[in-house]
């Protein structure tokens, strides 16, 4: 392993706070989310992982002086019990993670990110970006929290720029285009033996 206190540009006598700022912003600026179909993506997650090691080396595993935790890959690895909603987050048990974050008292930052996330996969986006921004408001130097939260915004403008390039106000669809697209669909099923609207 590299020297860690070279591969965060910081001395040797350096302060516990001096490493926690030296590795947000370094977190930060390699954030793999940052990354994302760029042809740099491997080497931004190779660089971002060592940045990781060279804190946790540091900072005795990462639990530092002010007792929080390390970014790894590209999520944030948590107390035990985060790391493990996790992990049910995104192998899709849902109601179960929702359980544990649910029954707990500890409601930080890491508490409404999880929620977030919970609500965004279960596609309650407005929802889930409310809890995201909280966590943001929270803890806002945290990389992961403010990529969810911009890369929702920039997809949320994405389309409503779509929407207007195609003449639709920030409304979305007229009266017009729904029963164009009812007439449309009725068609469709009747072609099939289908019959979607009875009186046409």
């Amino acid at each position: 392993m590299k020297d860690p206190y070279e591969v965060l540009g910081i001395s040797k006598g350096a302060s516990q706070e001096e490493i926690k700022q030296a590795y947000r912003k370094l977190a930060k600026q390699y954030h793999p989310d940052h990354y994302a179909n760029n042809p740099l993506a491997d080497l931004a997650e190779e660089k971002f992982k060592e940045i990781n090691e060279a804190y946790e080396a540091l900072t005795g595993g990462g639990a530092g002086a002010g007792g929080s935790s390390s970014y790894r890959g590209s999520s944030y690895t948590g107390t035990g019990n985060f790391m493990q909603i996790r992990n049910m987050i995104q192998m899709g048990h849902l109601s179960e993670a929702e359980a544990l974050l649910d029954g707990m008292s500890d409601r930080n930052a890491e508490w409404f990110f999880l929620k977030g996330s919970l609500f965004m996969k279960r596609g309650w986006y407005q929802q889930g970006m409310n809890f995201i921004r909280q966590a943001v408001n929270m803890d806002p130097a945290n990389p992961e929290y403010r990529a969810a939260m911009n890369s929702y915004v920039a997809q949320t403008q994405h389309y409503r720029d779509v929407g207007m390039s195609m003449g639709r106000g920030p409304g979305g669809m007229s009266t017009c285009d729904c029963c164009q697209n009812l007439i449309c669909a009725d068609c469709c099923c009747e072609c099939m033996g289908g019959d979607l609207i009875s009186c046409c």
